[in-house]
C-alpha cells in the first residue's frame, strides 16, 4: 500500500469519519486507517445477538444524541443519515440503600422544570418520591451541593484552560448526604461511566455546565432507532461515494516525517505503508498515546484515560409493571444505568409486540474488583441485584448476555498546559481529533469528536488555500444563569488582576 493520499486519518470512529467525510465533500481523497473489523470506533455496531430465533442488533451500548450535539445532527442531516430519532421520556432514578428501595422520575423533572436554571432543580423537591429518599443528612448538606453547583456556573475549565489539577468530584460529594450523593453518584456514571473518585473536578464541572446545568432543554436527548451500528455504515458508504478510501484491520504503530508524513502499519501479519503531506490522528486515548511515544522521542503530552465497563442485556418473557425507557441505579446496586430495549429499537419493539417479552441492558462501570469477576459471577450478582429492583420478573428470564468493552472510553479530563494535545500539534501538518483532544468548544464525546474532526479538517483546507467549513453555534445559556456567569467570572478576574498588581 503505497498509493499517495491527500491525507491520512489514523482511526476510523465518529471524529475520524468526520475528517474524512469533509475533506471528501472539498474534492480531497482521504485515507482512513482502522485497526478494528468495523468503522465507528465506541459508535459502532456490534456481531447480532441470536435469541430464540430472533437475530437482534447489537452494539457498543445505548448511545443518546442530546440536544446539544448541534454539529453531530447538522453533519446527518446534510448527508440524509439522520433516521427519525426516538424522544426519550423518562429516566427513573432508582435508589437503594440496604432493603429500602425508591424510585422517582428525575429526566422529565429536570428537563421541563417551570424554574429557570439553575435553580430547576428545585423542582425535584417538589416531587413526593424524590423526598421519601431523603434523610437529615442531605438536607443538612444542601449548602454543600449549591456550592459546586456555583462552581461549576463560574469556572468553565475547557474554555478557560482550567485543570483544577488534583482535584477530583468524588472528594467534593464526601460532604454530600446519602441520597443527594448517590444521586449524583449515579449521574456521573451515566455520564462518564467511571467512579467519581476517578473523575477529574475539572471534568465534571464541564460535564454539568454542557448536559444540564446551564439550560433546562440541555437534558433532553434521543434515541437511534437502530443504534449507532446503522448509522456508521452509512458514513462509510457516503465517505466512499466522495472518493475518500477506508482500510479495516489496519493498526498504525507509527509516524515519521519525510518530505511527507509516512504511516506505519500492520496489517493482515504485514507490514505496509501510506504516505500523505497531512495526518490526523482521531483514534482513541490509549491508542493515540501509543502512536505519539512510539514516533515522538517526547513523554511530556498529557493523554486523558481510557475506561473500560461492562454492558448486561437481559431478555424476559414478561414485561414489568409500567416503567419508563431509561434511568439510573445508584446506591448500593451493583449496576449503575439501565435502557428497556423494547421502548427504544424497532427490532426490539417488534419482538415485544408478538411475544410479550422485555429486554433491559444495564452498564456496569465499577469498581475494578467488580469488572475483574468472571462472566458467570458477574451476571450472577446482577441478576440477583437486578431482581431487588423489579422482583415481578422472576422467573421470566429468557437469556443473558454479557459484554466486555476494551477501555477506550474516554475519562475527560484536562491536562496542565502545553502537555495535553490539540488540534494543531508540535508537529507541522499533523492534528489530533477526538473527544480527548483539547479545545475549547464545551462539547463532550459524538458532538467533541465531530466539532474537532471538522476543525482539524479546516486547518487541512486552511493550508490548502479551500474553503473552510462553519461550525454550528451552541445555544446560549438561560439569561439567569448567563447573569451569575457574568458576575462570577468578572469578579475572579477582577481578583486575578489585584493579585497581579500586588508587588
Amino acid at each position: 500500500m503505497n498509493d499517495h493520499y491527500d491525507a491520512i486519518i489514523i482511526g476510523g470512529g465518529v471524529a475520524g469519519m468526520t475528517a474524512a467525510l469533509h475533506l471528501a465533500e472539498r474534492g480531497l481523497k482521504p485515507l482512513i486507517l482502522e485497526g478494528d473489523e468495523r468503522v465507528g470506533g465506541r459508535f459502532s455496531g456490534k456481531e447480532d445477538i441470536l435469541i430464540n430465533d430472533w437475530r437482534f442488533p447489537n452494539e457498543h451500548g445505548v448511545h443518546g444524541i442530546w440536544s446539544s450535539y448541534v454539529n453531530f445532527k447538522s453533519m446527518l442531516r446534510r448527508h440524509q443519515i439522520l433516521p427519525t430519532l426516538v424522544p426519550a421520556k423518562e429516566e427513573q432514578w432508582i435508589y437503594r440503600a440496604g432493603n429500602f428501595v425508591g424510585r422517582a422520575p428525575i429526566g422529565s423533572t429536570i428537563r421541563n422544570s417551570l424554574i429557570p436554571a439553575p435553580f430547576h432543580y428545585i423542582q425535584l423537591f417538589l416531587l413526593p418520591q424524590f423526598l421519601w429518599m431523603l434523610d437529615i443528612r442531605d438536607w443538612a448538606s444542601l449548602l454543600s451541593i449549591w456550592s459546586t453547583l456555583v462552581m461549576a456556573i463560574g469556572v468553565d475549565p475547557f474554555v478557560e484552560d482550567q485543570p483544577l489539577r488534583g482535584l477530583t468530584f468524588g472528594r467534593e460529594l464526601k460532604r454530600w448526604g446519602p441520597a443527594m450523593r448517590a444521586l449524583f453518584f449515579g449521574l456521573t456514571r451515566n455520564g462518564l461511566s467511571t467512579d467519581p473518585d476517578q473523575v477529574p473536578l475539572a471534568g465534571f464541572l464541564a460535564f454539568l455546565r454542557f448536559y444540564t446545568l446551564m439550560r433546562r432543554d440541555a437534558w433532553m436527548f434521543d434515541y437511534l432507532p437502530n443504534g449507532g451500528g446503522e448509522v456508521c455504515e452509512k458514513l462509510s458508504e457516503k465517505i466512499k461515494q466522495l472518493g475518500g478510501e477506508i482500510r479495516l484491520k489496519s493498526r498504525v504503530m507509527r509516524v515519521e516525517k519525510n518530505e511527507d508524513w509516512i504511516a506505519h502499519i500492520q496489517r493482515d501479519g504485514l507490514t505496509e505503508s501510506a504516505n500523505a503531506p497531512f495526518i490526523i490522528l482521531t483514534s482513541d486515548s490509549p491508542a493515540a498515546e501509543s502512536i505519539i511515544k512510539s514516533s515522538f522521542p517526547s513523554d511530556r503530552f498529557f493523554f486523558p484515560h481510557g475506561l473500560a465497563h461492562a454492558v448486561i442485556r437481559f431478555w424476559f418473557d414478561a414485561t414489568p409493571r409500567k416503567h419508563p425507557e431509561a434511568g439510573i441505579f445508584s446506591g448500593d446496586f451493583i449496576m449503575h444505568n439501565f435502557f428497556w430495549l423494547d421502548k427504544i429499537y424497532e427490532t426490539y419493539r417488534e419482538w415485544h409486540d408478538k411475544t410479550g417479552g422485555s429486554c433491559i441492558e444495564v452498564h456496569v462501570y465499577g469498581p475494578a474488583d467488580v469488572l475483574k469477576r468472571n462472566d458467570a459471577i458477574l451476571l450472577t450478582s446482577v441478576l440477583t441485584d437486578f431482581y431487588r429492583a423489579f422482583p415481578e420478573l422472576k422467573g421470566h428470564l429468557i437469556k443473558p448476555h454479557i459484554q466486555r468493552n476494551a477501555a477506550t472510553h474516554t475519562l475527560p479530563a484536562l491536562g496542565a498546559r502545553d502537555t495535553h494535545l490539540g488540534i494543531e500539534t508540535p508537529w507541522e501538518n499533523l492534528f489530533c481529533a477526538g473527544d480527548w483532544v483539547q479545545h475549547e468548544t464545551p462539547a463532550f464525546f459524538l458532538e467533541r469528536a465531530c466539532v474537532t474532526g471538522m476543525e482539524a479538517v479546516n486547518c487541512v483546507l486552511r493550508a490548502r488555500g479551500l474553503d473552510e467549513f462553519d461550525l454550528q453555534s451552541y445555544p446560549p445559556p438561560e439569561p439567569f444563569v448567563a447573569w451569575i456567569e457574568f458576575l462570577m467570572m468578572k469578579g475572579r478576574k477582577e481578583r486575578r488582576m489585584k493579585r497581579k498588581a500586588v508587588p
